[in-house]
């Protein structure tokens, strides 16, 4: 999928209500459809509403150029005010009199946009995906998509958010894993949408705000994208040692520096409780750190940490069969932050911004670790293993750990973590627990803005008795109650140096059943989170 921008400097930018030179000058362009949104407003005036007894406004000046075809979809019921709710006009040969070259109009209700409940993202994201699917799936290969037309509001702010969302369903309606991956394509359903390029229009007034928002965008869907394939990679080919030399192959495509540590460099750094998980696996665990330098030197990183256990049986502690071959996406959060990384890399964001995956499987062998294991994690703290299958908080202590040396300005770790948190909040949020005000407000915000959504859910002081070990520091289980809360209390006793926040996104990172597959959450989130860090 292309995304690109076109500027009309005529093109009326301060009302939705567009002047005929504006209309004139969208018709004219050559596109096999141009999008256009109108309110209730436009629809009441155009369909002598509440006692107008002519029609006016912008559909009826639209209505003018494309010769009654507008007023004939308003008569047979395929116009009205119901948001979300599309009109696909074709042309006819009187269009071409009037120099016309859009081989179609896509009309597109916002609603009622002057109620402040309607000028949201979440009613914005509804009206996107309307006019996204009603572009795909078809013969439509490009589309001019008039920006302004859509505005639910005129701040510069709330446009940009608008545009890099609807790059965001753009990207993610187009993506398929079976066309990205040729050597996974399975079957004929693969087979890539026509729809394949997407220009944003606009004028001077807000070309430069118009271009970075696309560029944004496209750098965030290809995060996004390289996120999915990962998840959805089997775990024979994605491995600890394919994660690492993905990591490194971005190195050489963009200005990311990427460092990949072995066994023995594990080893050295006295990571016990990663290396606990490994060591039940034949195949060795890397730990991958990507730099990306683009603020002031010496200004603190952001750094973002990625459970990345790229298969988990479980270990000793085996899962049930049923979806075992899900577990494949409990390298999810690894994905995620290597994605967000290739993404403030190819935009060239100017802050200092630093990714750490630690990467292993989780198997059960001769050598792997035992439930009353006792395992010393890099921090000095002990830890006793009461269940194995409670891993990634033991590769995840040992890294947030290590980035104490890099003096960051805030942590977030992301992880597929636990079932809990899926039981607590399903599929619609993931778990935010963090005790740092400053940012909560700022992640909340950023999944706000990108519908990336985040729930806050406690880490009281309380939470932190179910852990306690007879034998131990500290036990790695708290028992089933408030599983997810116990699991970043966990978490929390290795980030005392720092800021410090964990996502939970266990049940965010993947659909199962039919819409089966990765969903590149949460790289909108940290992206957003990444922009407006101020």
């Amino acid at each position: 999928m292309q995304f690109n921008t076109k500027i009309f400097p005529q093109a009326d930018l301060q009302s939705a209500k567009l002047q005929k030179s504006s209309l004139k000058l969208l018709l004219s362009h050559s596109t096999n459809c141009l999008v256009l949104g109108y309110s209730q407003a436009d629809f009441d005036g155009f369909s002598g509403a509440k006692g107008a007894k002519t029609k006016v406004g912008f559909l009826s000046e639209l209505d003018q150029f494309l010769d009654g075809s507008v007023n004939h979809a308003n008569v047979v019921g395929d116009l009205d005010s119901k948001q979300a709710s599309i009109c696909m006009l074709r042309a006819e040969k009187a269009w071409a009199v009037n120099g016309v070259k859009a081989k179609r109009v896509l009309l597109v209700c916002l609603g009622d946009i002057h109620l402040a409940s309607e000028r949201t993202l979440t009613i914005f994201s509804k009206v996107a995906r309307a006019a996204l699917k009603a572009l795909s799936g078809g013969s439509i290969e490009n589309a001019l998509w008039f920006t302004p037309s859509f505005a639910l509001s005129h701040n510069a702010d709330f446009i940009a958010e608008e545009v890099r969302l609807i790059v965001q369903y753009a990207g993610d309606q187009a993506y398929c894993f079976g066309v990205r991956q040729p050597t996974m394509k399975f079957k004929a359903k693969d087979k890539a949408d026509k729809f394949k390029n997407l220009v944003f229009a606009g004028n001077n007034a807000c070309a430069k705000e118009l271009k970075a928002a696309v560029e944004q965008g496209v750098a965030m869907v290809e995060g996004m994208h390289l996120a999915k394939d990962l998840g959805n990679l089997p775990p024979n080919i994605c491995t600890p040692t394919y994660l690492g030399k993905i990591a490194q192959g971005l190195s050489k495509k963009t200005g990311l520096q990427v460092e990949v540590l072995g066994l023995k460099q594990i080893e050295a750094l006295g990571m016990g409780a990663f290396l606990s998980v490994a060591k039940g696996s034949e195949t060795p665990p890397q730990f991958i750190v990507m730099r990306h330098q683009g603020g002031k030197t010496g200004e603190a990183p952001i750094v973002l940490v990625g459970k990345g256990i790229t298969f988990d049986a479980g270990g000793i502690s085996l899962k049930p069969g049923e979806a075992m071959d899900e577990m494949k996406y409990d390298m999810c959060g690894a994905a995620s932050v290597i994605g967000t990384m290739y993404s403030v890399s190819l935009m060239k964001l100017k802050k200092n911004v630093i990714g750490v995956v630690p990467t292993c499987e989780n198997m059960p062998s001769g050598r792997a670790s035992r439930p009353g294991d006792i395992v010393k994690s890099m921090s000095g703290q002990t830890i006793e293993i009461l269940n194995t299958d409670a891993e990634g908080r033991l590769i995840l202590c040992d890294a947030l750990t290590y980035v104490e040396r890099f003096k960051p300005a805030a942590v977030i770790d992301v992880a597929t973590l636990t079932g809990a948190c899926i039981i607590a909040l399903g599929h619609v949020h993931s778990g935010l627990f963090s005790d740092d005000e400053g940012l909560v407000n700022e992640l909340t915000k950023a999944g706000h803005a990108s519908l990336d959504t985040v729930w806050r859910l406690p880490l009281d002081a309380a939470y932190h008795e179910q852990l306690k070990s007879n034998f131990a520091d500290v036990a790695n289980i708290g028992g089933r109650p408030a599983g997810s809360v116990t699991a970043a209390c966990f978490l929390s006793r290795f980030t005392e140096q720092y800021k410090w926040a964990h996502l939970d996104i266990a049940g965010t990172a993947w659909k199962n059943g039919a819409a089966k597959g990765s969903t590149g959450r949460p790289v909108p989130l940290l992206v957003n989170f990444l922009l407006e860090r101020k």
